[in-house]
């Protein structure tokens, strides 16, 4: 019996505007993608490419600009987009969750830990009195984090780095959401503290069984954490595929160039940097989005745009000459 799908994003579409709406930015562009209960499931690509804003479109959260035009949200079959705010706020922290890449963001100075956590809780739960804070303290002990009599006390300020990603965390799941957004979550750690901040990630999934987007830019993360990929280029997937599958015989020539880029740096003389720069989403170029930068691209690429050419059972990529494995 196959798993069941808890996300469906179906032709999402999110532009931002300015300049009374004369200028159009087209971050995220016929965005169609599933997430089934307990997938991990990785975003990448370059900065601008609409990652973050997909997430955000998600949860509803966009700034003031943003503008979710067409498409559908559905989780748990229930489309997210005819939602008011208020009806939103049950769904936020309680059934989706985000942990953002700069966790001083998401914490409040001028509050305890231990308030910032409760203040979830007593949001989307009964919990008050002592059994909130037994609570709190089993989501620090739950990311580790040691002494939680005395950390609930503490200001974020007193807190490492890493300790404060792992609080975020412990505030993301203290409602035991069944989606968990990592937006960049290991971005702002060093290695070590990387690796063990993806363990308890793991480790998580393992005992709660919450399915995992996690966005990054950092292909080492995506071996290591996920099972299915997805590309995004211009606003648009170019590439979708169990993970293992993108690594070893990558589909669209972006999804090449990038991993020949991060993979080089292991040896400088590999290294092949992605020639130029990712496109002005207010002027895209016509055809192909990535064929100011490819090697390959010819007159078609530049006049028409690619349909999406499916290459396998969950794999495909949005190209005119596709690599098949």
């Amino acid at each position: 019996m196959g798993k069941k799908t808890l996300l469906q994003v179906v032709g999402l579409t999110t532009y931002f505007f300015a300049f009374a709406r004369t200028r159009i930015v087209k971050a995220v562009d016929n965005v169609s993608f599933e997430v089934n209960i307990g997938d991990r499931l990785a975003l990448i690509g370059e900065s601008g490419c609409g990652k973050s804003t997909v997430a955000a479109s998600i949860l509803r959260v966009l700034p003031p600009s943003g503008e979710t035009v067409s498409g559908k949200i559905l989780f748990e079959g229930e489309d997210l987009l005819p939602k008011s705010n208020k009806e939103m706020t049950q769904v936020r922290g309680r059934k989706i969750a985000m942990i953002l890449q700069d966790p001083m963001m998401s914490l409040d100075p001028v509050f305890t830990i231990g308030e910032q956590i409760g203040e979830t809780l007593e949001q989307h739960t009964s919990l008050r009195g002592d059994s909130l804070i037994q609570r709190i303290k089993e989501l620090l002990l739950a990311v580790q984090i040691p002494e939680p009599e005395r950390r609930i006390k503490q200001w974020p300020h007193e807190m490492s780095g890493g300790m404060r990603q792992r609080i975020v965390g412990s505030i993301a799941i203290s409602c035991e959401p069944k989606l968990l957004i990592c937006d960049e979550a290991t971005t702002n750690l060093d290695v070590t503290i990387q690796l063990q901040y993806l363990n308890l990630l793991k480790d998580l999934q393992k005992n709660t069984g919450v399915t995992l987007v996690f966005i990054t830019h950092n292909l080492g993360i995506v071996a290591e954490l996920c099972e299915y990929v997805i590309v995004m280029y211009a606003g648009k997937i170019v590439e979708r595929a169990p993970v293992m599958d993108v690594f070893d015989s990558p589909a669209h020539p972006y999804t090449k160039a990038l991993l020949d880029a991060a993979f080089g740096l292991q040896d400088l003389r590999k290294r092949r940097p992605i020639p130029g720069e990712p496109p002005n989403l207010a002027n895209l170029p016509p055809g192909c989005s990535f064929n100011p930068r490819c090697m390959d691209a010819d007159d078609r690429c530049r006049k028409e745009e690619p349909p999406e050419v499916t290459l396998a059972p969950a794999r495909s990529a949005k190209c005119w000459y596709p690599v098949k494995a």
